[in-house]
């Protein structure tokens, strides 16, 4: 853990020894509509700054809202599979407050009556259960995105910013919990885990791409500690808009060793937001509010929304196999071996990945592997997600097809991806253009495995003195000689022919 300059911290063991965590987690997710929470403007990722607006997502005088059906049926289905009760009848807010990617000054959100509440999930971690209490899921609508330029990057030594509106009045979903007490030293490991059943659920809602590097999922993490014994509930912090699995375990550390050093020494925690920098440690941001420092009133331009009974049921019937209950049929279903699933959970995205391209008609092993270790090493050395490497769960299962009729070796399969990534088109015509197939005419192999006995004499004489194990030399040869298109298990066989 690296360490801030200014900040005394407490072994994080330690730390636990004294103090109970108290967890506090508030997530945001943003729908993927193809519209705003209130307008018609594009919700495209990208696009030239400020070129996805109108009247009403810049807060001009005189624009009207209008409220976006889908991004509340979207918020149903996400309340429903989060076990919340439905409200027969909720309202907008403002929340008022001030910062240059807020156009109108002011959010759009839900306050005193939200539209789903009272719910809970429980998420694994090494082998303990843990429940996480949902308050509410309440929706609003997502701010603009300030770049600080210069300071590299933050706010902090930023000769100035600049301000792009496009994301402003996205849909917006805010998930908060209830105080998550009970983690015991697992804290932070329990809100990670969390983060990743979120995430996992939204992507099999298909509500949300939940791509925490792109802000479409993004974390406040609050936490407080209570000396042992206690039961009053210590002043929290909250690290804001923290994006990524590995940041919000890190953050949470980080804030307990920092928080217990503080109230050690006699000090007081003060109620405050934290950033997170990625050099390990937080950084105070600003005194937080209250609600009633917000000045929360009635949205007076958007009706209630109440929907029906029987909206909500039909909703509910079209919820998703839970993500827990996928991953253990899946695992049956394709032998998995429990350190082999926690390999596939371990790479974002490889699970409905691997899926797909057993539809597609692939070995479920062969999927894995390719997934798992090829693209996936792929993906990490290009900086970009495992599905967008541009390659195809169809084009996966077409390549180990290729391998399975013998086309293809591993090796060959590989150079293969090479050609399918550089945009040459589907395996076959790849292997076609490039001349990859391997060679099973035996007239082809003969003369090159009767080149490497002549190049070879003492491996040959190993070979007819019994030694077949020698043989690996001269299958390495042809190969070789073969640009790898050689099939290794024939090339085998004509050595031990022609060797005796």
């Amino acid at each position: 853990m690296s360490v801030y300059a200014s900040d005394e911290l407490m072994d994080y063991d330690q730390a636990l020894e004294r103090f109970d965590v108290v967890l506090g987690l508030e997530v945001h997710v943003e729908l993927s509509t193809a519209s705003k929470m209130w307008c018609g403007c594009t919700t495209e990722f990208g696009g030239e700054p400020n070129t996805h607006t109108c009247p009403v997502c810049l807060g001009l005088p005189g624009s009207l809202p209008v409220v976006n059906k889908k991004a509340i049926e979207s918020a149903i289905r996400i309340g429903l599979s989060l076990g919340c009760d439905i409200a027969g009848w909720s309202r907008f807010a403002r929340k008022n407050y001030f910062y240059p990617d807020m156009p109108k000054d002011y959010q759009v959100s839900q306050y005193d009556e939200p539209l789903c509440v009272d719910g809970e999930v429980t998420v694994e971690v090494d082998g303990q259960e843990y429940v996480i209490p949902i308050e509410r899921v309440h929706m609003e609508e997502d701010a603009g995105k300030n770049t600080h330029v210069g300071g590299a990057g933050r706010i902090q030594g930023a000769g100035h910013s600049l301000v792009d509106y496009n994301r402003a009045g996205v849909p917006l979903m805010e998930i908060v919990t209830r105080p998550v007490l009970g983690t015991g030293t697992k804290g932070p490991e329990v809100a990670r885990a969390y983060m990743e059943y979120l995430r996992e659920m939204m992507r099999a809602l298909g509500v949300s791409e939940a791509k925490m590097e792109r802000g479409n999922m993004r974390c406040d993490a609050n936490i407080s500690l209570m000396p042992k014994g206690s039961t009053r509930l210590g002043t929290r912090t909250e690290t804001k808009n923290v994006n990524s699995l590995k940041s919000v375990e890190g953050a949470l550390r980080y804030e307990i060793c920092r928080q217990a050093a503080v109230l050690a020494a006699g000090g007081r925690v003060h109620q405050e937001t934290r950033m997170w920098n990625e050099g390990g440690y937080t950084t105070a941001g600003r005194s937080k509010e209250q609600a009633e420092d917000y000045r929360y009133f009635p949205e007076p331009d958007l009706v209630p929304v109440a929907p029906s009974r029987e909206w909500v049921e039909e909703l509910r019937a079209t919820l998703p196999e839970p993500p827990a209950q996928r991953r253990a049929r899946l695992q049956a279903e394709w032998g998995f071996t429990d350190l082999e699933m926690r390999d596939i959970n371990g790479v974002e995205g490889a699970l409905d990945l691997i899926g797909a391209t057993v539809e597609a008609g692939a070995p479920a092993a062969a999927a894995r592997k390719w997934w798992v270790s090829e693209l996936a090493r792929r993906a990490n050395e290009a900086g970009v997600a495992l599905d967008e490497m541009g390659m195809a769960p169809t084009q996966v299962a077409a390549l180990q097809a290729l391998v399975d009729d013998g086309t293809l070796t591993d090796k060959l399969a590989r150079q293969v991806i090479d050609g399918v990534l550089a945009g040459e088109g589907e395996p076959a015509e790849v292997v076609a253009a490039r001349g990859l197939a391997v060679v099973s005419d035996d007239g082809a192999l003969s003369a090159a495995v009767d080149a490497a006995i002549a190049a070879n004499p003492a491996v040959a004489q190993k070979i007819r003195d019994g030694k077949v194990q020698a043989a690996g030399a001269l299958i390495g040869a042809v190969m070789k000689a073969m640009r790898g298109q050689a099939d290794a298990a024939r090339v085998r066989e004509l050595i031990l022919d022609k060797l005796g």
